[in-house]
């Protein structure tokens, strides 16, 4: 397997370092996936740039959580299941919605569930989805708008799942105890 660096503010491509530091601004450190990241600089700003936006978008705690983690357990990632179920603890998120996402059982909630359903879906299919369950979305209460945002999700997780597997990325010391 390639290894891949880990960068510190020290080492890393000069255009990564004011990204390293807006990282370790906005999580209180740096994370081995950004540390990955500092590589590419044009990808870790994607990345940072699709995060900030999907936290802007009409979901809430609760919504954001499902796609990351549908997502991230759809994609076996070892480093983003641990560390969005330690963001979904943080954003008070009920640990019941976050287990159920890890061991891919329904969600007891089943507006959350067609989100669920509905994220994985385009996952699976690469956005080509049962007009039968773009009718299940919107009868549940979302909308063309959510139907669209899930996509910004969906590319800021491809970004660190991707990059996760190809690094084999280390799961950082916080995100540990949230392993199953």
């Amino acid at each position: 397997m390639t290894e891949f660096t880990l960068y510190t503010a020290e080492n890393a491509p000069e255009e990564s370092k004011p990204l390293m530091a807006d990282s370790v601004a906005a999580f209180g450190m740096l994370p081995n996936l950004h540390a990955v990241m500092a590589e590419a600089p044009t990808l870790l700003k994607g990345y940072q740039v699709l995060h900030d936006l999907f936290q802007k978008t009409s979901f809430n705690a609760e919504e954001l959580t499902v796609v990351w983690q549908s997502i991230n357990v759809e994609h076996e990632c070892h480093y983003c299941v641990p560390a969005h179920s330690a963001i979904a603890a943080s954003m008070k998120v009920d640990q019941d919605i976050v287990d159920a996402l890890v061991n891919k059982t329904e969600l007891a909630n089943p507006k959350l569930e067609t989100l669920r359903e509905t994220t994985l879906a385009m996952a699976r299919d690469r956005g080509v989805i049962s007009d039968e369950q773009i009718e299940k979305f919107f009868a549940a209460g979302y909308g063309k708008q959510q139907l669209l945002e899930i996509i910004v999700g969906l590319s800021q997780k491809v970004m660190s799942n991707y990059t996760n597997h190809l690094a084999d990325t280390p799961v950082d010391a916080p995100f540990k105890k949230f392993i199953k």
